[in-house]
């Protein structure tokens, strides 16, 4: 009997609200909203490259505050799947369950790169 290893790729849905961008856009100048969206984005992309080398590194200390920080940022940006899952390792690092945490920590490594990726392929709509 042979056994054979099957690499799994998971595949995650990005969800996206589209109303927090807009109310950027409706509320003030092109020109401005697109500055307060492109920095905010940078801030969340820096903030997750953080996150991404704390946990390399082992540090466990301020990650409670900084997935709370990942998820309040990609609310207002309307990252839905971001802020859900941001929420979730927070759960798992709450309950000390360190299998779930290492799983839901690799959908958060993905779903952040989907949703921060520059590609110009457009998010999923669906709330």
């Amino acid at each position: 009997m042979t056994c054979s290893i099957v690499p799994l790729r998971p595949v995650d849905r990005l969800r996206q609200d589209a109303g927090p961008i807009a109310a950027i856009y409706r509320d003030l100048d092109t020109q401005t909203a697109e500055q307060v969206v492109t920095r905010a984005l940078g801030e969340l992309a820096l903030t997750m490259a953080g996150l991404s080398a704390q946990m390399r590194a082992r540090d466990l200390s301020d990650l409670h505050r900084q997935l709370r920080r990942v998820q309040r940022m990609a609310e207002h940006l309307g990252m839905v799947s971001l802020a859900l899952v941001a929420r979730d390792v927070r759960q798992c690092l709450d309950s000390s369950d360190v299998t779930a945490f290492s799983a839901v920590w690799s959908r958060l490594m993905r779903v952040a790169e989907q949703s921060l990726s520059q590609d110009g392929k457009p998010l999923d709509q669906t709330v």
